[in-house]
């Protein structure tokens, strides 16, 4: 136990702004060679109850004692989440600038102290099956839902038959909600703008059932890259990519069916998985990112085809990247409508312009989803 405390302690000094926890991490314990599986998971553990129950530790202590300290708090939480109030939570969760930029329910404030559920996404129609073969798994609904799979198991995932058989990614539910709220038909062309390592780019390529064309890009080559590997391993073909800084040059001249503008955002609605971003996102970063994603969203939108559909994603929800964004754009775009929205894990729900999803409804990440046809 006292490695892998040692451990912890390391990975939480080496920790900063410039240096994620979870990056940290994964280099830490990638060097450890002897280090079993199960002890790994205990060094995660310790590192994230850490940042989760920070707003709660005393920093005069010395960092083990801190640590023991989340570990405890993390502990009676799962066993008395009640033994907190509400006003504690609000006031410790999170900074307190957090307040100036949206609201702090203690709804929310309650799901981010809570260990994030583990959701990945099955190939299209393979929901059962694939939860039968892993076992500790549970289908979130029915119909395109019956997809959405939450795991309990505590199998090394990365290293199952099924995953390196393209049978499953790993995605966060609000996320798979994304590619559905975007509804691509087979045959269609769609254009992920910011598309990262590429989960909503596969996702929207079983949905089109591997036929029609995407364009995937990115500003970083080394996240094509791995999207690439990841296409290949689930056998997703009807993609291309290219690199996009976000200017108004665009990556290609074609006129698109649908546009994902999935913006680099805070990421506040990730909080609860990833409780280092809290206390090392600033209010500048909002400012700065909500204008840029004003920008992003209007060049981006330039390549629709009339008719066609424009779908603007943030894991956030703080003002100044959501309603402040989308507000401006529909001013200076008079010829873009919004459309309204039923939540896709919701069937039957009520429609709404835009789309909010929230951590304490359904265990995944904050997402903000705004919708547009072009006139």
């Amino acid at each position: 136990m006292l490695k892998v405390l040692n451990l912890a302690c390391a990975v939480i000094a080496k920790s900063s702004r410039e240096s994620p926890a979870d990056t940290v991490l994964r280099e830490t314990l990638r060097n450890q060679r002897e280090l079993s599986r199960d002890e790994g998971f205990l060094v995660s553990r310790m590192v994230f109850a850490y940042y989760r129950w920070l707003g709660w530790l005393k920093q005069v202590e010395p960092l083990r004692e801190q640590i023991a300290h989340a570990k405890e708090l993390a502990e009676r939480f799962g066993a008395r989440p009640q033994s907190f109030s509400e006003e504690e939570l609000v006031e410790r969760a999170v900074p307190s600038w957090v307040k100036t930029e949206m609201e702090v329910t203690p709804a929310w404030a309650r799901a981010l102290q809570s260990e994030p559920r583990l959701w990945l996404r099955a190939r299209r129609g393979q929901g059962r099956a694939l939860a039968a073969k892993l076992g500790d798994t549970h289908q979130f609904g029915e119909g395109l839902l019956s997809d959405i799979l939450d795991y309990r198991g505590i199998e090394d995932l990365f290293r199952t038959r099924e995953f390196h058989a393209g049978e499953f990614e790993l995605q966060d539910i609000s996320s798979q909600a994304v590619s559905l709220a975007c509804a691509p038909k087979p045959r269609e062309t769609w254009w992920d703008a910011f598309a990262g390592e590429g989960g909503k780019t596969l996702h929207l390529s079983d949905l089109m059932e591997n036929k029609g064309l995407i364009w995937a890009t990115d500003r970083a080559a080394w996240r094509l890259q791995r999207l690439k590997q990841r296409a290949a391993r689930a056998r997703m073909f009807n993609y291309r990519t290219a690199l996009w800084n976000g200017g108004p040059k665009l990556p290609t001249k074609t006129k698109f069916d649908g546009v994902l503008v999935d913006a680099p955002c805070s990421g506040t609605g990730t909080w609860g998985r990833n409780p280092h971003a809290r206390w090392t996102t600033t209010p500048q970063d909002v400012k700065e990112l909500g204008e840029l994603q004003k920008q992003l969203l209007a060049n981006a939108s330039a390549a629709l085809k009339p008719g066609g559909k424009l779908v603007y994603a943030v894991c956030t929800l703080t003002s100044a990247e959501t309603l402040e964004v989308i507000q401006p754009f529909e001013r200076q775009f008079a010829e873009f409508e919004r459309l309204e929205l039923s939540n896709p894990l919701e069937p039957g729900s009520t429609i709404a312009a835009p789309l909010w999803l929230l951590p304490q409804q359904f265990g995944g990440n904050g997402m903000f989803i705004a919708a547009w046809v072009k006139k």
